[in-house]
């Protein structure tokens, strides 16, 4: 009588599917969870009922059965990643099958979702500020784990080495780790946590650009939320949405414990001052040494202070070449044959116009002579109009063919590369520009499998040494949208052989990226997941104002040339611009910004274009 009574189990709630609007995005990179993600999975669908959400796994490589069990769930989209990118790349590998949501939550495989917690987290991100939102980590068995960071310095470095995990309740500036209880009691702004669960706002996904891959595994999470931070977003702490850590999911071998040393030097050189990164070094170094018995620790010491063993440290492997498109988690889907694609070598040729580079072609070839050389693309390098060493410089790089015209025109050199070159897809690419391989070979990849016309990798803009004001302007630009998902400004694009169809020959014009960004919509251009570009900012105010007023008059050119008054995109990047002013210190880099843009677009009329314009103040 009891058993007729028994009402059956409601069924598990379904994820969207992957052609459909969904408020929310999750992205879980895997390696070897085989045993973690049927749990946090399930975690998930019991939040599903009261969110939309698309979920996508990104699987590093695993070696168990971590594959099979996530497409033991047809609703999951898995993404065989080719080969183990590391956690940023698998992050940057995931965002790819993410467009169209309001936001993405990044999780590690070995969490379980507590109910509730997706929707708190959601509703903090109702704040205008908040931009990336951290929930209450807990260990397997319900304990607080001490997940929230402060920004590194040395002195937190120093206090961390010295004391450890010993007088907890040390003054902020001797520790980087929060361990005050009260702190994980309220909601509030904080630098950083641990990337375990993350919760990052859409628009800070566009105007952050991709994850850093250069850090394979930790450090990538405090570069992420500082990036984030200087586009003028808060990072929140959120108590009430609580996410369970299981125990034994990650673990800590000697190698990965010398990583996670060697990744805070590594961060310190990317954002810090020579002599606050060198302090690092030493602090760093110090700490290893003093724990010198430790297999991890004297792994550290030796990478810290012989640079060559930094290779020898867990690192981003391709198994395979990268898979064109993710893999449907269906069982009545078969995965494509990895064997049949791997046979497929990336082809393609690098452009470069060069008219009098000598302080910086070699900084630009040697990255990616060499392989371009081993694995068969095209590099050309166009010197035009050079009276210096360029051409001698460039033709020292095996591989590397180059032409010399004696007019000294941007576009005749970038005509001259596409005569001269064979191969497409084709990159054009800035002579002042440093590109890793694997951002080459991203780009043209994605170039290669017919779904994008027109790529660029992601681009970061160095300001060191620059002035107040310079640094004041870049840090309002990195947050408008707009310019994350464009071509120009990176100093390198590229376009599909379909693409450079449409484009033909290369116009007399002086900005030949947004010449070329305006050939394609929105559907047609794609920001691949690479290592991003490093753009040197001018370095001075002045260098700055020079180098806007070019952009203006090539922006005038082009509309000239198409028919457009361009006051639409006028009033789109002042809504962008408010937008960005969520703090007081955003305010007064919103009004540095809209002051030079406006005095740029006043000093642009008059002036004589000259053959080549650029900046100077980056080649000294």
């Amino acid at each position: 009588m009891t058993a007729q009574l028994e009402r059956p189990p409601a069924p598990a709630a379904r994820f969207a599917p992957h052609d459909a609007d969904a408020a929310l995005g999750v992205l879980v990179v895997t390696h070897d969870n085989e045993s973690h993600v049927d749990r946090l999975v399930e975690s998930l669908r019991g939040e599903a009922g009261d969110v939309a959400m698309r979920v996508v796994v990104v699987d590093n490589d695993s070696s168990d059965g971590t594959l099979a069990r996530t497409r033991a769930h047809p609703d999951v989209l898995t993404v065989p990643a080719p080969g183990n990118l590391g956690y940023a790349g698998g992050i940057n590998l995931g965002l790819q099958h993410l467009d169209g949501v309001d936001a993405v939550l990044v999780l590690n495989a070995d969490l379980v979702v507590e109910p509730g917690a997706v929707r708190a987290l959601l509703r903090r991100l109702d704040r205008p500020q908040a931009g990336i939102v951290l929930p209450l980590l807990l260990d397997g068995d319900g304990t607080t784990s001490h997940s929230l960071r402060r920004e590194p310095s040395v002195t937190r470095a120093l206090g961390d080495a010295v004391l450890g995990r010993h007088l907890g309740d040390r003054p902020a500036w001797l520790s980087e780790t929060v361990r005050d209880p009260a702190c994980y009691t309220w909601p509030h702004p904080v630098d950083w946590g641990t990337g375990a669960a993350m919760l990052i706002r859409s628009d800070v996904v566009a105007s952050v650009g991709s994850w850093d891959e250069r850090f394979f595994l930790y450090s990538e999470e405090t570069d992420y939320c500082r990036r984030a931070r200087s586009a003028g977003w808060e990072v929140w702490f959120e108590p009430a949405a609580r996410v369970r850590h299981e125990a034994g999911g990650s673990g800590r071998s000697p190698s990965l414990t010398a990583l996670l040393q060697v990744n805070r030097v590594r961060y310190a050189r990317k954002h810090c001052s020579w002599s606050a990164a060198a302090a690092t070094l030493a602090v760093t170094a110090a700490a290893s040494l003093a724990r010198v018995r430790d297999p991890g620790h004297r792994s550290a010491l030796e990478a810290l202070l012989v640079p060559p063993r930094r290779e020898s440290l867990p690192r981003a492997r391709r198994a395979r070449p990268p898979l064109p498109l993710a893999v449907p988690a269906s069982d009545d889907v078969p995965a494509p044959d990895a064997t049949a694609h791997a046979s497929t070598a990336v082809r393609g040729a690098v452009i470069i116009p060069a008219h009098d580079e000598a302080a910086v072609i070699a900084h630009a070839l040697a990255p990616i002579a060499g392989w371009a050389k081993a694995v068969g693309v095209e590099v050309v390098v166009v010197c035009n109009g050079c009276t210096d060493a360029t051409a001698d410089i460039a033709r020292g790089f095996p591989g590397v063919r180059v032409l010399e015209l004696a007019e000294s025109s941007k576009p005749a050199a970038l005509n001259a590369g596409d005569e001269a070159a064979r191969a497409h897809p084709r990159m054009y690419v800035d002579a002042d520009v440093r590109l890793e391989p694997a951002a080459v070979e991203a780009t043209l990849r994605a170039l290669s499998v017919g779904l994008w016309l027109a790529a660029r990798p992601p681009a970061e803009t160095d300001v060191t040494g620059a002035s107040a004001a310079v640094r004041a302007y870049h840090r309002t630009r990195r947050g408008l949208a707009s310019t994350g998902r464009a071509l120009w400004g990176a100093g390198v694009y590229g376009l599909s052989e379909e693409g450079h169809a449409r484009l033909g020959s290369f116009p007399t014009l002086l900005a030949d990226d947004l010449w070329v960004d305006e050939l394609f919509g929105p559907e047609e251009k794609v920001v691949v997941a690479a290592p991003p570009v490093r753009v040197a900012a001018p370095r001075t105010t002045r260098s700055l104002l020079a180098v806007l007023g070019r952009t203006y008059r090539g922006n005038a050119e082009i509309r000239a040339l198409i028919g457009s008054t361009g006051r639409s995109s006028t009033r789109r990047t002042l809504i962008e611009v408010a937008g960005t002013m969520r703090s007081p210190g955003a305010v007064v880099d919103a009004v540095v910004y809209a002051a030079l843009v406006t005095l740029a677009r006043a000093r642009r009329h008059g002036r004589s274009p000259r053959p080549w314009e650029r900046d100077e103040s980056t080649r000294a």
